[in-house]
């Protein structure tokens, strides 16, 4: 089609629209102008909410401990066994956020398993909140992300949780956790 041809339809097309109709179109293209970008895509049905904790795998749960309480001053709880996770939990208390040090329980324990590979300890995972789990589990199963386990579970603040895979999330193993 010509650029000729395709103005001749364009101004039979506009000659037709009644008075009330070239208005509504007007209108419409004038709000369009307007709306920012991306308005138009739907809202998750949850959203991403503050850190919760970062998690530190530690070789001697007592030394660390010691460390973040004695040394730094901070405020720690007492060691929580998790035996449905394998491991001892300690939370030390940040004004913002905390650091969860963790320790194996078991043989079987995850937290043994880096360990091994990383005998000093570190940065084990990051744990942050959602407002709703079980949506975020539905989207991050759509958008491809792998969890790692079936079903969320129950975390060490008594939350349901769920780990997602750290190849699919930049090298980081990334907990939700509800909010």
């Amino acid at each position: 089609m010509t650029t000729k041809m395709a103005s001749s339809l364009l101004k039979v097309a506009v000659t037709g629209l009644s008075r009330c109709a070239w208005h509504t179109l007007l209108s419409v293209r004038a709000v369009s102008l307007t709306v920012p970008v991306g308005q138009g895509v739907p809202q998750s049905l949850w959203k991403l909410g503050r850190l919760n904790h970062v998690a530190i795998a530690v070789p001697d749960l007592e030394k660390a401990t010691a460390l973040y309480r004695d040394v730094l001053g901070a405020q720690v709880s007492a060691t929580v066994p998790l035996p449905e996770h394998g491991v001892y939990t300690v939370f030390v208390e940040l004004g913002n956020t905390k650091l969860e040090l963790l320790h194996p329980l078991g043989e079987k324990s995850p937290i043994a398993g880096f360990l091994q590979k990383n005998k000093a300890g570190g940065m084990h995972h990051i744990c942050i909140e959602v407002d709703d789990i079980n949506a975020a589990i539905v989207d991050l199963k759509e958008k491809k992300i792998r969890l790692l386990s079936p079903e969320p579970r129950i975390g060490a603040h008594g939350k349901p949780v769920m780990f997602l895979h750290p190849k699919d999330c930049d090298g980081v193993l990334v907990e939700i956790e509800q909010a």
